[in-house]
C-alpha cells in the first residue's frame, strides 16, 4: 500500500516546535529513547514526519494533564507498538483519562495503550463546568496548574536567557522537589554546558523524589558516565532499566561501561538487549 500523503509530510525541527510546543531539549529525548525518527536533509537538518508529530504532541498533552513522565513513556511505547502503519493518525487523540492514558479514534469508544481494553467514557461535558470533588481537590489542581505555569514559562527562557531558566527550574524544584520534568530539563542544560557534577549532585536529588522514572537515573548515569565514575554510572543504568527495561540506549551504555570495566558477561547480557531491542524497533 503506498504511503498516505499525510504520513509523508515532511517537518523541520523549528515548524515541529512551534507546533507541538515541547522544548529542543524535550524532543532531544524522545528522539535518544526511539519514540520519534528524524530523518537527514542534505544540509544535515532534521526532518520530522507526521507520525513523529502526532507522538510528540501527544507526549505535551499528557504532560500539561500532569501525567507522570513514567506514565507517559510507557504509553507512547505501547502506543506506537499497537499503531498499523497505515493508520491515518490525524484520526486519532490522546488524552488522560482519570489517572490513565487513552486513546480516541474518531467514531469509536476510547481505549488504554497498555492493556488494549476499552474505556467507558464517564467525562462531563465541558458545557457542565468542573465538579469539584472536595476542597482539597480543587487545592491540589490549582497547585498543579501553578506548577506547570512556573515550569513552562521556565523553559520559554532556555533559548533567550540560560541564567534565567536555571534560575525559574531551581525555584520550582525547591517548591514542588517531585517536579520530574523540573530535574530532567535544568539537568541537561548543565550537561549541554558541560556542567557534570551539577548535573550529578541534581539527579540525585532527583532520584530520592523521583524514585520510580527511569529518565532520571538514566540521565544520573550519563552525567556520572562524564565524572568517570563508571561504578556508580552503570547502577545507574542498571535502576533505569529496573524500572523500564525496554530502555535501549541504558542497555547499551551499560554494556559499555561494564566492557572498560573487564565484566564481559554483563556486557554481553546487555549488548544482546540493545541488539534485540533495535531489532523490534518499528
Amino acid at each position: 500500500m503506498p504511503p498516505r500523503e499525510a504520513d509523508s509530510t515532511a517537518y523541520s525541527q523549528a515548524r515541529l516546535r512551534q507546533m507541538v510546543g515541547l522544548s529542543r531539549h524535550a524532543i532531544a529525548r524522545l528522539v535518544e529513547l526511539g519514540f520519534v525518527k528524524p530523518t537527514r536533509t542534505p544540509g544535515r537538518g532534521l526532518q520530522y514526519s507526521f507520525r513523529d508529530l502526532v507522538l510528540l504532541r501527544s507526549a505535551q498533552d499528557l504532560r500539561k494533564a500532569g501525567i507522570p513522565t513514567r506514565q507517559i513513556l510507557r504509553a507512547l511505547r505501547e502506543l506506537r507498538a499497537a499503531l498499523p502503519p497505515d493508520l491515518p493518525l490525524g484520526e486519532l487523540r490522546v488524552m488522560a483519562t482519570g489517572d490513565r492514558v487513552t486513546v480516541r479514534r474518531s467514531g469509536e469508544p476510547p481505549w488504554e495503550p497498555a492493556s488494549g481494553q476499552m474505556v467507558m467514557d464517564l467525562s462531563v461535558p465541558a458545557a457542565s463546568g468542573p465538579v469539584p470533588l472536595s476542597g482539597k481537590t480543587t487545592a491540589t489542581a490549582v497547585g498543579a496548574t501553578v506548577e506547570e505555569s512556573m515550569f513552562l514559562a521556565a523553559e520559554a527562557l532556555e533559548e533567550t536567557d540560560p541564567p534565567a531558566a536555571e534560575a525559574a527550574y531551581r525555584r520550582l524544584i525547591a517548591g514542588a522537589p517531585q517536579h520530574v520534568n523540573a530535574y530532567l530539563n535544568l539537568g541537561f542544560m548543565y550537561c549541554e554546558s558541560a556542567r557534570f557534577l551539577e548535573a550529578a549532585v541534581l539527579y540525585e536529588a532527583g532520584a530520592q523524589h523521583c524514585a520510580d522514572d527511569p529518565l532520571i537515573h538514566f540521565n544520573r548515569g550519563v552525567a556520572l558516565e562524564a565524572l568517570q565514575r563508571r561504578a556508580e554510572a552503570v547502577e545507574a543504568y542498571e535502576q533505569a532499566l529496573r524500572l523500564q527495561p525496554e530502555l535501549a540506549d541504558a542497555h547499551q551504555n551499560a554494556a559499555l561501561l561494564y566492557a572498560q570495566m573487564g565484566r564481559d558477561q554483563l556486557a554481553i547480557r546487555h549488548f544482546s538487549a540493545y541488539r534485540r531491542l533495535q531489532r523490534g524497533a518499528p
